[in-house]
């Protein structure tokens, strides 16, 4: 008997409590939704272990800090001081992206909301408050912002292409419409216009531009 009381009570602290039981169902709770937010949903996206590591040990140290103060009844204000002190850090060999920020805010608070409620809060509440940050987080990382929007540039209507024509006489303004019919003819494209850059006289030649419509061909 005096040994049980012995281990109930050395130094003025009790060995055990009831307190315990629910600290280790708190902590799986916490751990379990800190690995699908930082394993399944950022991790696979980032790659970057460094975050992944400071994220795992930050939101567990926080639980186990929050908790222990828990402990004192420091009240709502204490809480909310710890999780604005942990909720700025920054690592000062590197600026923290807005994103991994994020994490590690989302992480913190599911850390601090686990481990500060008490009876007022039944685990129902509590396991919908972790459902619906893990949830809101995978909707936001996979199926919103991690879509690949690219901007297509709409297709040109008109193509160009620069060419050497050898029958100058056919530049002449009152022959514009010989000159279309001959180049389209000579290219078999539809010739839209013709920009004329330079006449080689010597040469009889002359360098045209020409534009054509873009036909796009599919081949099925």
């Amino acid at each position: 008997m005096n040994l049980l009381i012995l281990l109930n009570s050395f130094l003025g602290v009790d060995f055990y409590d009831n307190d315990f039981e629910k600290l280790v169902f708190k902590f799986a709770i916490t751990f379990l939704f800190i690995f699908i937010i930082v394993r399944g949903l950022y991790y696979p996206n980032s790659k970057r272990k460094e975050y992944a590591f400071s994220f795992f040990m930050l939101g567990i140290v926080i639980f186990f800090i929050s908790f222990t103060l828990k402990k004192f009844e420091l009240g709502t204000g204490m809480a909310l001081g710890l999780f604005a002190i942990f909720g700025i850090i920054r690592y000062r060999t590197d600026t923290m992206p807005v994103k991994e920020m994020t994490y590690l805010f989302i992480v913190i608070g599911v850390s601090v909301i686990n481990a500060l409620t008490n009876k007022k809060v039944s685990y129902v509440e509590l396991m919908f408050s972790n459902l619906m940050i893990v949830t809101v987080t995978l909707a936001m990382e996979k199926f919103w912002f991690n879509k690949k929007t690219t901007i297509s540039k709409p297709p040109k209507r008109e193509l160009k292409q620069a060419i050497i024509y050898n029958n100058i006489e056919n530049l002449k303004p009152e022959n514009q419409t010989d000159l279309l019919a001959d180049l389209s003819e000579k290219t078999g494209l539809k010739i839209n216009k013709v920009k004329i850059d330079l006449i080689d006289y010597a040469n009889n030649t002359a360098q045209l531009v020409i534009y054509y419509p873009n036909a796009v061909v599919s081949v099925d």
